[in-house]
């Protein structure tokens, strides 16, 4: 049976949510459009962006295309190797030289204009992995506050976008194409690769080990079909990425920041956070191939990516955008969200209100400590917020049966492990719409 599409006017309904939702994202970044990105300016108008700082910094500017021209360290990009060839492509189209204001501006529009451009992609995908009666629940992502006031901080809407559709491909029983698209993801960011661990579980699950092969096999070759070339020609610079992620203390609203003071190297926090997110994924594990019930894919990527973020060494304001579709896909709980973002929204503030403090040596918020008060209350805010959503979500599991529109290859396969004893495919009685 073909799989349910969009009507003519769900499409438009999206469209003009999402259009709505990129003009506010717009408007949230107007003071830095208008006077530059500088600090504390920047970070008092609640508008910070990496994209022409980087321009600026990276040899963008100068014309330096990242991972294939020769650059200095300073220079080189901390990225995986797609998002140095958006940086790189988009630099290459802006007319003039050097780091002008006018170029500045031209460099954070583009990247702007193309991070909306895969905003509305996201949002048809959303949809279209929703069950039909939830397909309103799309609205959602398009006008996301997380989402209009971070989206132009940094590319994470680029893998945001490819990993959803990953997922998808995975609903649609096209595993291989899923694989590849992860991917793609996981070459602009590491995020969708966690994704694969969510459909290791299914098909373990349901011993479909055919499908795990196909689409790890996928996923695996075309991310090294993308990053071989930089491998084997710029090592240096592919490599910096995974040393700066190794090496790199903590900061933005990890929860790692109060053991700062013990002056522990970042390679240790890394061994810290690895750790304890490895040992989660196991209890994911374990309650994915245990439950009675089997989870369904959204929430099974919605555990894992949750917890990767909450144990991180960063947790930089734009990663809600990393969790929005999952939470849409996994919990039709529209309160519950509009709650999260709320408490998002409050750790946005109080991330700019410290960063302003901190770029202006102290003459913004000087004297008193309420910025480093608000900022404190906002890790909190976002992190208990995020962790409820989580606790939701195994309750979810724990209690009862959700049909999985994103089943994909593993929706008609009974359960093959033996302390399940199921004789029947996976035909749940009960639809994430009844929460």
């Amino acid at each position: 049976m073909a799989a349910p599409q969009l009507s003519a006017r769900a499409v438009i309904v999206l469209l003009t949510a999402t259009f709505i939702g990129a003009l506010l994202s717009v408007v949230a970044v107007q003071w830095c459009r208008i006077n530059g990105w500088t600090d504390p300016g920047q970070h008092l108008a609640l508008c910070y962006s990496d994209f022409p700082l980087l321009f600026a910094e990276r040899g963008l500017a100068d014309g330096a295309f990242p991972f294939i021209d020769d650059v200095s360290d300073a220079e080189t990009m901390e990225y995986p190797v797609l998002i140095g060839m958006v940086a790189g492509v988009i630099a290459a189209v802006i007319p003039g030289e050097g780091a002008t204001g006018e170029r500045l501006l031209a460099f954070h529009d583009l990247n702007h204009l193309a991070v909306m451009v895969c905003w509305v992609g996201l949002v048809l995908v959303t949809a279209l992995s929703l069950p039909p009666e939830r397909r309103r629940h799309a609205l959602l992502v398009a006008l996301a506050p997380g989402i209009i006031l971070t989206v132009s901080i940094n590319w994470d809407m680029w893998a945001v976008f490819l990993g959803a559709a990953a997922l998808l491909a995975w609903g649609r029983r096209r595993p291989v194409l899923a694989g590849a698209l992860i991917g793609l993801g996981t070459a602009m960011k590491l995020y969708p690769l966690l994704f694969l661990g969510a459909m290791i579980v299914l098909c373990v699950r349901t011993g479909q080990w055919r499908t795990l092969a196909l689409t790890v096999c996928a996923a695996a070759v075309t991310w090294l079909a993308v990053n071989a070339p930089f491998m084997l020609t710029q090592p240096e610079q592919w490599a910096t990425f995974y040393r700066f992620s190794s090496a790199r203390e903590p900061g933005f609203s990890s929860v790692w920041l109060a053991l700062t003071p013990t002056g522990w190297s970042g390679e240790t926090f890394s061994l810290l956070s690895n750790g304890l997110f490895l040992l989660c994924c196991v209890a994911i594990a374990w309650l994915g191939l245990a439950a009675a019930h089997r989870p369904t894919t959204a929430q099974l990527c919605l555990l894992i990516v949750g917890c990767f973020v909450l144990l991180g060494k960063v947790y930089s304001p734009q990663f809600v955008i990393w969790l929005i579709p999952l939470v849409v896909l996994a919990l039709p709980r529209p309160a519950v969200f509009l709650t999260w973002q709320g408490a998002e929204v409050f750790h946005w503030l109080s991330v700019w209100l410290i960063s302003a403090k901190i770029t202006s040596d102290g003459a913004v918020g000087g004297g008193h400590y309420i910025f480093e008060v608000l900022y404190g209350l906002g890790i909190a805010a976002h992190m208990a917020a995020l962790i409820w959503i989580l606790v939701l979500v195994v309750r979810d599991i724990l209690r009862r049966p959700t049909a999985d529109p994103l089943a994909g290859p593993v929706g008609p396969c009974a359960d093959a492990l033996p302390w399940l004893s199921k004789a029947e495919p996976h035909t749940p009685s009960r639809t994430a719409a009844d929460g």
